[in-house]
């Protein structure tokens, strides 16, 4: 079995890819082939591409133009989503839901001298500046946000809200 001619990764050359060598005759001439022109041409060729290629990966890349559509993008469509508009009241309940508040209710205040803090013991009455039956005050964070009269109901004391203070007079 004849010798078959190799590439340097020791694969077999295609018969159509080698021609016999100028000059060559005897027995052996049919195994001395060399690459045809039309096989040195591709190979030129893809050395070209390979070296324009690397040349292209130092090359910096200018961004395409503000609106500049290329050949093969598609313009991203939003798909319309069905949904029920939530009901306003129920929405604005739902975004604060989770929210931590400090609510303080104010029956009164009062100032005292430091000498009668000290003299505090239980059963001691401390007089407000409110007077009985005057609406309470309602604070969140804080902030005055309405008054209200106190109630007991089943043991328990409640605010009755009865204003609600708006946001300049707060």
């Amino acid at each position: 079995m004849a010798d078959v001619p190799q590439t340097a990764d020791s694969g077999p050359i295609p018969e159509a890819a080698i021609t016999p060598a100028t000059g060559a005759s005897g027995p052996g001439a049919d195994l001395l082939r060399t690459p045809s022109p039309l096989q040195s041409a591709d190979i030129d060729q893809l050395l070209q591409q390979a070296q324009d290629a690397i040349a292209d990966v130092d090359r910096p890349v200018a961004p395409p133009s503000r609106g500049a559509v290329t050949e093969n993008a598609i313009r991203f469509q939003m798909a319309e989503l069905a949904s029920t508009p939530p009901n306003e009241d129920e929405a604005t309940l739902e975004l604060i839901r989770d929210v931590e508040l400090d609510l303080r209710i104010e029956l009164g205040r009062t100032h005292l001298p430091i000498e009668d803090v000290l003299r505090l013991k239980r059963g001691s009455v401390v007089t407000l500046e409110k007077l009985a039956g005057d609406p309470v005050d309602v604070f969140v964070n804080g902030r005055l946000v309405a008054r209200g009269e106190i109630l007991v109901l089943n043991d328990n004391f409640c605010v009755r809200v009865v204003e609600l203070v708006a946001g300049d007079l707060a």
